[in-house]
């Protein structure tokens, strides 16, 4: 791992996989260290901000330092289960390139669990790991201009739920009703670091 500054308060965590930078923001956030205000995980980082003043950056390296970051992270107990209608644009493409029938790819889908790993995107968009090896493709080679709000999909090694219309680029496999992102919420994403979540088909 290697830390970079940024900006004045903060530092940015260069992690060798996303499974280093998922420990290394469960020990941080297991740790709750003194001043630090917000850990923000991506793919392969994690940008750490502390509370001006508090050299809470220092208490964090040290934290990482002494952690035993090659154990997963601890399980968080939060699970969401969101039914799935499997009626997505691109249902029949990820089973024709996987080799698979319809129904093996929503068997398939709704057997895995799922953790978000990180969020971005789109207010509400999680980064879902646990797909499984058979379900893996790329994105589409053109994106469309418009995905509703709902639509389950995957890209790459990741699983997704779009949380409102937006452009995008991965298959789509069904949709959902719930409610991803509510700004007037108390909790306004549903899906936040660490949250398991399963798919259920209806």
């Amino acid at each position: 791992m290697r830390w970079r500054p940024y900006g004045e308060q903060a530092a940015l965590l260069d992690c060798a996989s996303l499974e280093q930078m998922s420990a290394a923001r469960a020990a941080l956030a297991d740790a709750a260290v003194e001043g630090v205000v917000e850990l923000v995980p991506g793919a392969r980082t994690l940008l750490v901000v502390e509370e001006p003043g508090s050299r809470a950056l220092e208490t964090a390296r040290t934290v990482l330092a002494e952690a035993e970051l090659s154990r997963p992270p601890p399980e968080i107990p939060r699970e969401v289960t969101l039914d799935v209608h499997y009626d997505g644009a691109d249902l029949a493409l990820v089973a024709s390139a996987a080799g698979l029938a319809e129904d093996e790819v929503v068997e398939l889908h709704t057997g895995a669990a799922y953790t978000v790993a990180f969020t971005g995107f789109a207010p509400g968009f999680g980064y879902l790991t646990g797909l499984p090896a058979q379900l893996q493709q790329p994105r589409l080679d053109s994106p469309r201009t418009r995905v509703p709000a709902g639509s389950v999909a995957i890209a790459g090694e990741y699983a997704g739920v779009y949380p409102r219309p937006s452009p995008g680029g991965w298959r789509l496999l069904g949709h959902t009703d719930a409610t991803l992102f509510d700004a007037g919420a108390e909790r306004p994403a549903l899906f936040e670091p660490g949250v398991r979540v399963r798919f259920r088909s209806v």
